[in-house]
């Protein structure tokens, strides 16, 4: 389902990390990363902190996950010493890590690398969680990474990343899915050199 304009105040008003002059994340929410490369778009964003060196970023994954990050594959976006790994042993506290996390305000970015979408009830916890830590210091960012298609309620946005590498070209396909105040769009994402970030052009915009 489309999501409608809200407002037209214009991104720019919104306190918030630029990854790329269309794409703003408003500090002190909660945003959803889905897709095959979802971990990708995660890194890409921490990449953005360190560069500012704005404080380590706080990583949630589940401890039962054989799949871990590979320090090797984060050297291409952000220096792996820069975070900080938290892996829980019961589903239950993930979510409850996340939002501790969040209302510490001790780190700006908390990524929590969820097993599925949760539902609206601890999202709006995180809502209030990120605000709150905001008032301790700087607001931080959470960012849900869900599998699959995602649906996670409650959001400020939700991106979705899959890759298109050709040969020994790094690309990726992006789309803002959701928004509270933008429409959807896409783009076409590349790396041309190590913790340079991505580079995007816009492409068509997903049919409504």
């Amino acid at each position: 389902m489309p999501t409608h304009l809200l407002s037209r105040k214009p991104s720019r008003d919104v306190p918030g990390l630029d990854l790329h002059p269309d794409i703003r994340l408003a500090t002190g929410r909660v945003h959803e990363a889905c897709g095959s490369a979802r971990r990708s778009f995660a890194l890409w964003l921490a990449g953005r902190f360190c560069e500012r060196k704005a404080g380590p970023v706080l990583w949630i994954s589940p401890a039962w996950e054989a799949g871990q990050l590979n320090p090797d594959g984060m050297m291409e976006f952000a220096d792996p010493a820069r975070f900080l790994f938290v892996q829980p042993r019961r589903a239950e506290d993930l979510l409850w890590c996340t939002e501790e996390a969040l209302r510490s305000g001790a780190v700006p970015l908390v990524v929590a690398d969820l097993p599925g979408a949760p539902a609206l009830t601890p999202v709006r916890r995180m809502h209030l969680a990120a605000e709150q830590g905001g008032q301790m210091g700087h607001a931080p960012i959470g960012l849900l990474l869900t599998p699959g298609e995602g649906g996670a309620q409650g959001t400020e946005s939700r991106w979705h990343m899959t890759p298109a590498h050709d040969g020994q070209a790094r690309r990726w396909r992006l789309e803002r899915r959701r928004a509270r105040t933008l429409p959807p769009a896409r783009w076409l994402a590349c790396q041309t050199r190590p913790r340079t970030g991505l580079h995007l052009s816009r492409t068509e915009v997903p049919d409504t």
